[in-house]
């Protein structure tokens, strides 16, 4: 399938393979991308069009994509793992600036909250506004290759303080659950936990005779420990002290930290994709799973993507499956180390760049690495290495001159691949 777009550079119905192929040969049309391949027509024509109904499976880590038409057939299909990297990226940015500063510029007077970007009003994190514009971005390149007329958006709302106190669903408790929390009463946790352990150390039960208590976290914070009530414990300053020296063990059971920052994620997502496409519809996705369900289909993103843009009604796939993966758009760091000692190539080493589409031997993979003596370290679309121990001598590790490059470095990479069309 050919995606196409009028001469004025609006999308039209995609055409089969011969018909594009036809056109290319009479020059009546030029390629205007390689994948997913698109057309541009360079003559008038009419712009006659039909319904296309665009399901998004939003999420914080995968986005599914499926365009549908009215007879169900699926005419676009796409998997986007967007960017989860960003607050690591920062942190190490934020090391090296401060290591650079102590021992460039130790006699400028200290600064902090400097940041306008941390300052501004209704401020939206790094991390949010890169997850937030990869569902716009696969958004609009779906809207600029084919006329959609019908967004429906599968989104969630989280309870969190629900998914951390599942009693809450007794509705007997539930109203009070939401109303008293844990340290309600009590002026904060460590205060709450004193007067639980009814302001005895739990190991020695007072006989140290040490009136200065202290609230210990049975699983460090440090091991990933929660701040819950489970995991912490009263001891004095003589046993926990003795605990932190390894001489006393205590034998007790403690609770990791629960990760419900993608359900935070997914709950600020929700609004603002509603904001920016209030013409959406919206599901959820217990309606995709009934409906996924009675279609004995599998639980992929893309699938999920299918059920929502046909609404559970029965599909049928007439496209390949583009899987795409957002990266950074450049690399700008000019050297690496505490001490920025080992300098960094960041242009072009005989003509590539880090994540180019490249070919070798027939198959297609992405540039993982270069390095300045004319080699290359090649990987999937996940980040695999892809091991080439099997090769003939000379070409156990690719050779950037035996390498053809396919597409250039964007801000995502894109492959395609077959799936089975027959799902239903």
């Amino acid at each position: 399938m050919v995606y196409v777009i009028s001469k004025q550079g609006k999308p039209l119905m995609p055409c089969s393979n011969p018909i594009a192929r036809l056109l290319l040969k009479q020059g009546k049309a030029k390629v205007k991308c390689r994948e997913p391949f698109t057309i541009k027509l360079n003559y008038d024509t009419t712009t006659y069009v039909q319904d296309l109904t665009l399901g998004v499976d939003t999420g914080s880590g995968t986005i599914g994509a499926a365009v549908s038409n009215q007879n169900g057939d699926i005419v676009y299909m796409s998997e986007v793992i967007v960017r989860n990297d960003i607050t690591s990226k920062m942190d190490q940015r934020r090391k090296y600036r401060r290591s650079r500063r102590n021992r460039k510029t130790r006699y400028r007077k200290a600064r902090w909250l400097n940041r306008g970007s941390s300052k501004k009003a209704n401020r939206f994190s790094p991390t949010m506004q890169s997850k937030l514009h990869s569902h716009v971005k696969e958004i609009e390149y779906i809207k600029s290759i084919l006329p959609i007329k019908k967004l429906v958006f599968e989104t969630s709302q989280f309870d969190t303080h629900l998914m951390k106190n599942p009693s809450l669903v007794n509705q007997n408790i539930r109203h009070w659950g939401y109303q008293k929390g844990p340290n309600y009463g009590f002026e904060n946790t460590k205060a709450m936990i004193l007067n639980r352990d009814d302001y005895t150390c739990q190991y020695c039960k007072g006989k140290h005779k040490d009136s200065k208590l202290e609230v210990h976290h049975i699983i460090y914070r440090s091991q990933g420990g929660s701040d819950d009530q489970s995991n912490l414990i009263t001891l004095c300053h003589t046993c926990h002290k003795e605990l932190h020296a390894g001489n006393i063990k205590l034998n007790l059971k403690g609770k990791l930290k629960g990760n419900l920052k993608y359900a935070i994620q997914m709950n600020m997502i929700r609004k603002q994709l509603f904001k920016i496409y209030p013409e959406a519809l919206e599901t959820f996705g217990y309606i995709t799973k009934a409906n996924r369900l009675l279609l004995n289909v599998g639980k992929e993103h893309y699938l999920d993507a299918c059920v929502i843009a046909t609404q559970g009604s029965k599909f049928n796939i007439k496209t390949n499956l583009f899987k795409k993966k957002c990266v950074a758009c450049g690399d700008f760091q000019k050297t690496k180390g505490v001490r920025s000692g080992q300098p960094i190539t960041t242009k072009k080493i005989l003509g590539f760049k880090k994540f180019d589409k490249v070919k070798y031997f027939g198959k297609e993979y992405f540039i993982k690495g270069r390095m300045s003596s004319g080699y290359a370290l090649l990987m999937d679309i996940i980040g695999n290495k892809i091991d080439f121990s099997n090769m003939p001598t000379g070409f156990k590790t690719p050779k950037l001159k035996n390498l053809i490059r396919l597409t250039a470095r964007s801000s995502w990479m894109i492959t395609s691949e077959m799936v089975t069309p027959n799902l239903v």
